[in-house]
């Protein structure tokens, strides 16, 4: 069994499935946070079982305190504490302007992208800060360029929640540079996963491509590539900072 045991949440599909496959090969403990997907979940468990990777499936909806509570305690009883945390969970509605948006819908978004990511980080911490008797550890919150782009007429408080996101991260990062927790994120843009058929429009990166810099849209593993980086020990010096994968947008 792997000294490193990593959480992805999200891990079903897209970039969370990506980083998975990526960090299997790297020797983690995998464990893989899932929703709905459930088949997703269970293919992609299996296959990271067959390649001989350590691998625990957990459902918890991470926007509800016991099931997150849960879920790190399963993740104790089968390979220890935490050492690595992906936050990568998140959810996208239909395309709308803000004038059109109801409050139920503004705070499942909010609840999901951001006290979901809090909670998560509020368990990691409790496991890997050196003050609770932790061997220190790296978190990851998966972000977004439209924290910076604000994406008007589409997904505003889709962006406000990665905006918190991006607080968070450099809020957390100085809180527990002293603890040996690194806290960075990644903001994708573009990047060719099954969100934009959540969002109403499955081609819309064909639609932005022109626009955009590299003239293409991303791959998930384009994006897991950097959140590994970060997560290993190559970047022991890099905490409270971002990386952006959004082809030069």
């Amino acid at each position: 069994m792997s000294e490193k045991t990593v959480l992805i949440t999200g891990a079903s599909r897209g970039i969370g499935a990506a980083t998975a496959r990526l960090l299997a090969s790297q020797n983690y403990n995998v464990c893989l946070n899932y929703h709905r997907q459930t088949q997703c979940a269970e293919e992609l468990s299996t296959e990271l079982r067959q390649q001989g990777c350590n691998t625990l499936l957990l459902q918890a909806d991470v926007s509800q305190e016991a099931q997150v509570k849960e879920m790190f305690q399963t993740i104790d009883d089968t390979f220890g504490p935490l050492t690595h945390l992906v936050n990568n969970a998140g959810i996208l509605k239909p395309q709308m302007r803000l004038q059109d948006m109801t409050a139920d819908r503004i705070n499942e978004i909010l609840t999901t992208n951001v006290t979901g990511y809090f909670l998560c980080c509020r368990e990691a911490i409790m496991r890997m800060s050196v003050n609770h008797g932790g061997q220190g550890g790296a978190i990851v919150n998966v972000s977004s360029v439209a924290a910076r782009t604000g994406s008007p007429g589409e997904y505003i408080d889709y962006a406000a929640s990665k905006g918190a996101i991006d607080t968070l991260t450099t809020g957390l990062a100085t809180e527990l540079a002293a603890e040996d927790i690194r806290v960075n994120g990644v903001r994708p843009g573009f990047i060719y996963t099954d969100m934009h058929r959540d969002g109403g429009e499955p081609e819309r990166i064909e639609r932005l491509k022109p626009a955009i810099p590299m003239q293409r849209g991303g791959q998930p593993e384009e994006v897991a590539e950097a959140i590994a980086w970060l997560l290993s020990d190559k970047a022991s010096y890099t905490t409270g900072s971002f990386i952006d994968l959004a082809g030069g947008k």
